[in-house]
């Protein structure tokens, strides 16, 4: 009986301690900028130097494929369409996928040869037959850039190949791997392909995580002499993707290394929730002079937030709007906010928008909730 009783004396014990236990801080790396994001809520569990503009070498490729990519969306190009190697993309250095001068290559090969094979002439070859120039679809580049939201990039080619003028952050670097796996699902898979044979030339992708960790499954590796050793990549376990971007490390087993430290650190530490989803009826709201006498409100878009696991329960939502509002109420329009907090400190807060338009009401019923409203700031004010 005495040992029962200590028992349950222990379980308890370790009970308290496991609640009381804190989030770790995060990994400090060997990199010069770093983040970790995740990817539905786009919180940033870890970062340093974010915003630092620095040489993105090949993973300015992940800019060539979302514009390639993009035109294939548009009907523009077609994976088995044809592509003349110029002799510019044939002397292009660096990385190579090994295709010959006049030779037509496919799409669909020219693809798996920039992002598997990291090519540097698959780039130009497709970025001539995209644009006309390399120099032109650059220009593209950096518009479909402005669009996703990259407020600190600038590419001047397609390759990642060194060039004044040319950089990225590595916040801008996650905006895009998120871009691509949303906008581009079918697409987004040839970022996990481990290796591409071309011209009897087998070479393997140079994301090594994608043999180390089965949960990632994409995206690109990059370096120059002045870039160092880069990685962008995305993991999945559950349901729940992170994003990690680790810029300027020493080498090839250092970007690894210091990006699964990144990403085993979010995923042990941190849970996503789908919270509500969009264009569910949160609330309504009192409509006075309308075609009817309330509205729904509810989120623009699904709102998931990241927090330390095991603090779901801790989870708070308050809502904070007008008593009523006028109409007319056009579709979307704001009209109160979704607070989320968690033990008491605010975490997020979100518009709640009409799910509904509410026009105006008629004569008689606008001159009616006229007369009402009147005697309802007699009401309000005696409430103060």
């Amino acid at each position: 009986m005495k040992f029962k009783i200590f028992l349950i004396l222990l379980i308890n014990i370790n009970l308290v301690i496991a609640q009381t236990i804190n989030t770790p801080n995060p990994p400090t790396l060997d990199a010069s900028s770093y983040l970790l994001m995740d990817f539905n809520s786009e919180t940033l569990l870890v970062q340093r130097d974010v915003n630092k503009k620095v040489e993105p070498a090949s993973i300015t490729k992940m800019m060539t494929a979302y514009v390639v990519f993009t035109e294939l969306k548009s009907g523009n190009l077609n994976m088995q369409d044809l592509v003349s190697v110029s002799e510019k993309a044939w002397r292009t250095g660096g990385s190579k996928m090994f295709i010959e001068v006049n030779k037509k290559i496919k799409v669909e090969d020219l693809i798996k040869g920039m992002v598997i094979q990291s090519g540097n002439d698959a780039c130009v070859a497709l970025a001539e037959h995209i644009a006309g120039s390399e120099e032109t679809f650059a220009s593209l580049m950096n518009q479909h850039a402005k669009k996703i939201g990259m407020e600190n990039s600038n590419f001047i080619n397609a390759t990642g190949l060194p060039a004044d003028g040319h950089f990225i952050t590595a916040l801008d670097a996650a905006k895009l791997a998120k871009a691509i796996i949303v906008k581009f699902p079918n697409q987004f898979s040839v970022f996990s392909e481990k290796e591409f044979t071309f011209n009897n030339i087998t070479q393997h992708n140079r994301n090594s995580l994608l043999w180390r960790d089965p949960s990632v499954d994409g995206f690109k590796t990059g370096h120059t002499e002045a870039a160092g050793y880069c990685l962008v990549a995305s993991a999945k376990r559950n349901n729940m993707r992170l994003i990690s971007v680790v810029m300027g490390t020493k080498s090839k087993k250092s970007r690894a290394d210091e990006s699964q430290k990144l990403i085993n650190y979010g995923f042990r530490f941190f849970e996503t929730n789908l919270l509500y989803k969009a264009n569910e009826k949160r609330v309504n709201l009192e409509i006075w002079k309308g075609s009817q006498e309330e509205v729904d409100l509810g989120l623009a878009q699904d709102l998931y937030i990241t927090i330390p696991r095991g603090q779901y329960k801790n989870l708070q939502a308050k809502v904070d709007m007008p008593s009523y509002s006028l109409a007319p109420v056009t579709l979307g329009k704001t009209l109160g906010k979704l607070n989320i907090s968690l033990n008491g400190n605010l975490v997020t807060s979100r518009n709640l928008v009409a799910l509904k338009p509410v026009s105006e009401g008629g004569w008689w019923t606008r001159s009616t909730d006229s007369i009402g409203l009147w005697f309802k700031s007699f009401g309000d004010d005696d409430d103060e």
